[in-house]
């Protein structure tokens, strides 16, 4: 595990469809081994606090939406009327499928967070993402693309890992997430796969709790903040596009 390599900005694209591709199959008990089932409460919490911002909300967008969790969880909302759920691995939608149970309002649909331009701009009062951001290549374009899609003052709220505090936690966490959690992707998914390696991995380059904040605000959304979950292993943010 200590020999993982991430790939290139110029191939993460290509490899991190391929290799969710392949451990879609165990990824929702993986999700729920790894957090010990806490993800489920995560994703409640995206939900109900992007209906609190935007109460009025009618339609949501629900970006590498994976095996559904949080597309599902949208879907239930009677007062929405129009949810999509969208990621470039086609197998992880496969069993996002069986989620949606064919509600008529909910769309699953193959494309890529960088580039919705199946979507007008001021389509959505809500777009979410779970622990989606961290695997864009492009992570300023990205959020540029939610701004662009979002209607004025809609909601985007992200959930994805954060930096644990106290400093002194951190040591026990970068344990558990480098070192144990792989070895719960390999017992779940019946071998190695790299994959495993990379979700924790991909933390290393991806902006601390503060620092998402500040590029939030620097490309433009208004009143952004943070929820971090069990001191910071994991974290929401939420910002509101101006009105």
């Amino acid at each position: 595990m200590n020999q993982y390599k991430l790939p290139s900005q110029e191939k993460k694209p290509e490899y991190v469809r391929n290799n969710f591709d392949g451990i879609a199959k165990a990824y929702d008990r993986f999700n729920d081994w790894n957090s010990f089932f806490l993800h489920r409460i995560w994703k409640d919490w995206v939900v109900k606090e992007a209906k609190k911002v935007v109460p009025t909300a009618k339609s949501a967008l629900d970006l590498c939406c994976g095996t559904g969790d949080i597309t599902y969880r949208l879907s239930i909302d009677p007062n929405l009327e129009s949810v999509v759920g969208l990621d470039f691995s086609e197998q992880m939608l496969s069993y996002a499928f069986p989620k949606i149970d064919g509600k008529s309002h909910v769309k699953l649909l193959v494309g890529d967070a960088m580039d919705l331009k199946q979507f007008s701009e001021g389509s959505f009062d809500i777009v979410t993402m779970g622990f989606g951001l961290r695997n864009v290549s492009d992570l300023k374009l990205c959020l540029l693309e939610i701004k662009r899609v979002l209607k004025k003052g809609g909601v985007f709220v992200n959930l994805d890992v954060g930096r644990v505090r106290p400093q002194f936690l951190k040591i026990f966490a970068d344990f558990y997430f480098f070192k144990i959690v792989p070895i719960f992707g390999y017992l779940l998914y019946g071998k190695q796969n790299e994959m495993f390696d990379y979700l924790p991995h991909s933390s290393k380059t991806y902006p601390d709790q503060e620092t998402l904040s500040q590029i939030l605000t620097e490309l433009g959304f208004q009143e952004v903040r943070f929820q971090n979950f069990v001191f910071g292993n994991a974290v929401a943010h939420v910002a509101k596009k101006e009105v």
